[in-house]
């Protein structure tokens, strides 16, 4: 699972996402890519999830970019525990996504094949998305 190496803090403060992406809204690699319709958090399961969906789809051929990394740390407390006592403790990993973010790009398959292998990896994410092609193709 992606997780950062080290942080500065161990929790962080949940803040609220507004606006569209400004980074990461054009293909950079690929040839086609998986972009966000919506506001979200993908947690570091939903990005592999989707990541080894592509991947059994092309079967390894070609080359895919996750553009997105999971570095906000996620906290939960214990079940049937009373509330007051502080945060709880970190357990996972998630990455806040706008509307307008590419999340994968795939280059060095048949465009229709890279289509469909991105289409099963949306149904992996918690967010509405769409499929863009590269201008010129």
């Amino acid at each position: 699972m992606l997780s950062p190496k080290k942080v500065k803090f161990r929790k962080r403060q949940k803040g609220r996402l507004k606006g569209k992406a400004q980074r990461g809204s054009t293909i950079a690699f690929g040839d086609i890519a998986i972009k966000t319709l919506e506001h979200g958090k993908l947690s570091n399961n939903q990005i592999e999830a989707a990541r080894v969906a592509i991947m059994r789809h092309i079967k390894r051929g070609g080359q895919v970019w996750i553009r997105v990394f999971p570095d906000v740390p996620v906290t939960a407390k214990p079940a049937e525990v009373r509330q007051g006592k502080g945060k709880g403790s970190p357990v996972g990993w998630c990455a806040p996504i706008k509307p307008g973010r590419i999340l994968y790009e795939v280059k060095g398959v048949d465009i229709e094949l890279a289509r469909e292998a991105l289409v099963r990896a949306s149904h992996k994410l918690p967010v509405k998305t769409t499929i863009v092609v590269k201008e010129g193709l």
